[in-house]
């Protein structure tokens, strides 16, 4: 049986994709087929993002079924679909060639002249946005996958006819080594996915293998204010950028207004470009030097950074406004790691609200048991807390942790066991001048549409 993929992803060949309604499986569902690839598709429920395939007349079956893989030249699963999956069990009995998501999307990237790949412990959805809003305002018509929505492309793909691609790129089961960067950016490595790495070390060595699959031709580009991203690159020819190390590229004269920071990008001390962003956080800066540096070493002009950031108002659940209740501003937002959720407060501290109200779900009791302490400090930095049960995501509850568990730790916080009593315990709690923050990576943000829907809450 051959192995590589390029075989099976060709004009008439057939791919049947597993988990086809997947925020990265669906852009490669169209873009495979717009390369002439037959495809079917299987997901577990009907979706806006199903009912979106089937008009483009690609058929999908609703329920993992074996005879759905018949007549397929290859299946390509999500990372989330095992082989004791009804389709893939059949296709491994039939020989029928299985691949992942990633492969395939490995495959594609090859085809570009410039693929633009984004990595780190957190930052990659918003940083790929940023980097997707300057390629388009420099008119390069780039490609485009995401891990999330972005509202200039009401998806979270899309299809250019550019020579470059720009995808976020995940650590998780090592699936970012199967893309074929030609520029890697790292953001950050820190402790996160220990339910497939064994710990700090072992995710280093995947991004140093991410790093190294650059060609000679290409960049790596590396946050030197972040150590495990340092560590990573070390010995590499690698393209800094920075706020408080010594980098390549830089910010100055950076000042925070109540509408967004505004400072100078400065590349090896001199001015590339001006800009004003409209995210808040020093996070935020951080992910702009970024997407600028990733601009700058592909040939980007400046003003096409200063025109795509100044555009960019945050990708879907990045610190999205969702409305307003009894006075109260309501946000959503994805965050799901300590790191992720310290930097958020933090920001939101700073935006002047009289109170900030956190619900917070966590995701998956392998995440929540790794870094119990360190959820318990940083929930600290709200005024409010409102916990909902964990949100097990791929995993069952083998280590005996809750968020009731949590919620003793953190004074004043109260534990709902689901985003509709979040969502009720916060209407009780909402007050003109707050802020109320639904984080995490489930389904948290329905207890912030239930405030801000149209019904009764």
């Amino acid at each position: 049986m051959d192995r590589n993929i390029e075989a099976y992803i060709k004009p008439g060949a057939h791919a049947h994709l597993v988990g086809i309604g997947g925020v990265s499986m669906a852009p490669l569902a169209e873009v495979l087929k717009g390369k002439g690839v037959d495809i079917t598709g299987s997901d577990m429920k009907e979706s806006e993002t199903v009912a979106h395939l089937r008009s483009l007349g690609i058929p999908v079956i609703i329920g993992h079924l074996p005879q759905s893989v018949e007549g397929a030249g290859c299946v390509i699963r999500t990372a989330a679909v095992h082989n004791d999956n009804p389709e893939i069990a059949a296709a491994l009995s039939a020989g029928i060639p299985v691949f992942e998501r990633a492969e395939a999307w490995g495959a594609i990237m090859r085809h570009y002249k410039n693929a633009l790949c984004v990595a780190g412990t957190h930052g990659k959805t918003t940083t790929t946005s940023m980097c997707a809003h300057i390629f388009l305002a420099a008119g390069r018509d780039p490609s485009v996958m995401l891990g999330g929505t972005l509202p200039i492309l009401g998806a979270g793909h899309r299809v250019g006819r550019g020579d470059t691609i720009i995808a976020e790129s995940c650590e998780y089961c090592n699936s970012f080594l199967s893309f074929a960067p030609t520029v890697a950016v790292i953001l950050n490595v820190e402790e996160d996915h220990l339910d497939f790495f064994q710990d700090l070390d072992d995710i280093k060595r995947s991004f140093r293998r991410f790093a190294e699959l650059v060609p000679s031709n290409g960049s790596v580009i590396v946050n030197a204010d972040n150590a495990g991203a340092r560590s990573v690159a070390y010995g590499l020819d690698a393209f800094t950028f920075g706020l408080e190390e010594e980098a390549e590229c830089t910010a100055a004269n950076l000042q925070e207004a109540a509408d967004g920071p505004e400072f100078d990008i400065l590349v090896h001390s001199q001015l590339y470009t001006h800009v004003k962003l409209q995210v808040h956080g020093r996070h935020n800066v951080s992910n702009a030097l970024a997407a600028a540096s990733a601009a700058y070493v592909l040939g980007v002009p400046g003003k096409a950074v200063e025109e795509g950031l100044a555009s960019f108002t945050g990708a879907g659940r990045r610190f999205e406004k969702k409305g307003e209740y009894h006075g109260a501003a309501v946000y959503d937002d994805y965050a799901h790691h300590p790191d992720e959720l310290r930097a958020l407060l933090t920001m939101a501290k700073g935006l002047g609200y009289n109170r900030v109200v956190c619900a917070f779900q966590p995701h998956t009791y392998s995440r929540t048991a790794a870094f119990f302490d360190d959820f318990v400090q940083v929930l600290k930095l709200a005024d409010l807390v409102v916990l909902a049960d964990i949100y097990a995501a791929r995993e069952t509850d083998t280590l005996g942790v809750s968020s009731q568990a949590l919620a003793e730790r953190v004074p004043g916080a109260v534990c709902c066991a689901t985003p509709e009593q979040a969502a009720a315990r916060l209407a009780e709690l909402a007050q003109p001048g707050d802020l109320i923050l639904t984080v995490g990576a489930g389904d948290i943000y329905l207890a912030g549409e239930a405030l801000t829907g149209p019904g009764p809450i």
